[in-house]
């Protein structure tokens, strides 16, 4: 769907729509020149192992960490040094699998499985207000939690291995306002066409 990026809204952590693919989108870029340094809030019991890492402008930085099945609560890397306005990918590195998985949606057709037809995205992200007492010692950042099962057969919890990250600005895709419009007089439409229905079959009777 053709949508404007805006930067998103502080929202509901975890993910809210468990079992339902999330068909939103998202990209990252560094807030300002400094740098950025991830945490691990979740995904300690997945059955699968899996470790950071990040692209920077397209280049992977060649550092991995944050293993979740040996990382504790609040468990930092730094990432190193970005300049503001880089495009940062951040990557699932599923050791279970041998394969990895980018908040780049189009980055992940090897990832899932042949005939896969729901789309790519991996991840559920949002702002984070520093204020969740279980994300001990966690500072405000950028949430971004993964979802590690292969599609089309993944659960969809998008809460495998999640993280905050700070130093980083998130906007995901909103719909266009004509977009929107023509929504709008599609639902109006099959409303009208429903009931010009009923009637008819009103009138038979």
């Amino acid at each position: 769907m053709a949508g404007a990026t805006t930067s998103a809204a502080a929202g509901v952590i975890p993910y809210g729509a468990g079992g339902t693919y999330n068909a939103a989108s998202y990209s990252f870029t560094a807030a300002a020149t400094g740098n950025l340094v991830a945490y691990i809030v979740g995904g300690f019991g997945a059955g699968f192992e899996n470790e950071l890492g990040m692209l920077v402008n397209g280049v992977d930085r060649g550092v991995y960490g944050l293993n979740n099945h040996g990382s504790a609560m609040g468990a930092s890397i730094d990432f190193g040094v970005v300049n503001a306005g880089d495009t940062l990918v951040f990557v699932l590195n599923n050791l279970s699998l041998g394969k990895k998985a980018y908040s780049d949606a189009s980055l992940n057709a090897a990832y899932d499985d042949p005939g896969n037809t729901l789309g790519g995205n991996h991840i559920y992200s949002t702002t984070y207000d520093g204020l969740n007492p279980a994300f001990t010692g966690v500072p405000g950042g950028v949430y971004v939690a993964f979802e590690d099962l292969p599609f089309p057969g993944a659960d969809f919890n998008y809460d495998d291995e999640s993280f905050v990250f700070s130093n980083t600005r998130v906007t995901s895709a909103v719909p266009e306002p004509s977009t929107w419009a023509m929504m709008l007089i599609g639902f109006a439409g099959i409303a009208f066409v429903t009931r010009r229905n009923g009637q008819r079959v009103a009138s038979a009777a």
